[in-house]
Order: structure tokens, then sequence, then C-alpha cells
């Protein structure tokens, strides 16, 4: 029973963060990765594997990218903003070292599962 815990929370990161990481790597105008000083998108990210919803702010991200964020599989509510990723009532952060993505709720051991997938450090907040 604990190892298909460990496989579903394994499954729930990937899922979880496979659309945001999707386009980290390209450098077009709307690109979700965005440029140092474009600012950070506040987004509804959706987790089809538990049919819950994290709130998400990725830092970098140009307005063109936030928009594809918020249109990503089923993602929703996009807002682009100024600056860094607020940090009040942040839960848990990954940083990809180009990117950096804040959460502020969700299942952490899932999303922490999904970071170092991607090659990120994981911090509880």
């Amino acid at each position: 029973m604990r190892n298909v815990l460990k496989c579903l929370s394994v499954l729930m990161g990937l899922m979880l963060t496979a659309g945001v990481f999707a386009g980290m790597h390209s450098e077009g105008d709307d690109s979700p990765k965005g440029q140092p000083g474009d600012g950070h998108c506040i987004y509804m990210l959706q987790n089809l594997m538990m049919d819950e919803q994290v709130k998400t702010c990725q830092d970098p991200a140009n307005v063109a990218g936030c928009e594809k964020l918020g249109t990503t599989d089923d993602n929703s509510d996009a807002a682009h903003g100024e600056g860094s990723c607020p940090m009040d009532g942040a839960t848990g952060m990954c940083d990809t070292g180009d990117v950096k993505l804040v959460y502020y709720g969700g299942d952490l051991g899932g999303l922490e599962i999904g970071c170092g997938f991607q090659g990120g450090d994981w911090s509880d907040l």
C-alpha cells in the first residue's frame, strides 16, 4: 500500500507540473519562461490526476507567456504582474535556476517530487 501511494504521488507530481515545464526552455515572446525583469504570472494550475487546482506563480513570465500558461491544459485565471512572485501565503517553491514556481497550497509532496524530476530545488515555505 505504501508503494502504491508513493507511485501515485510521483505520477501526480508529474501530471501537475507537466504543462508548466513543457514550454520553459523556449525563448520566444510567447514562451511561458520569459526573461529576467519580465514580471511574474499567477494562475490556477489544474492537477488532472487529483482533480484539484493549485494557485501557482511563475517568475519570470512575460505577458504573452502568462496568457499561454493560463490556457495550457486546463489551467485558468492567469494574471501578469510586475516584479517577483508575492510570497504572502506561499507554501512551497521550485527553483530550476531559470524559473521559480511558487505554490500557494496543493499536495506539496507531489509538487516536490515533480520539482525533482525537472532538476529543480524544492523549498518548503
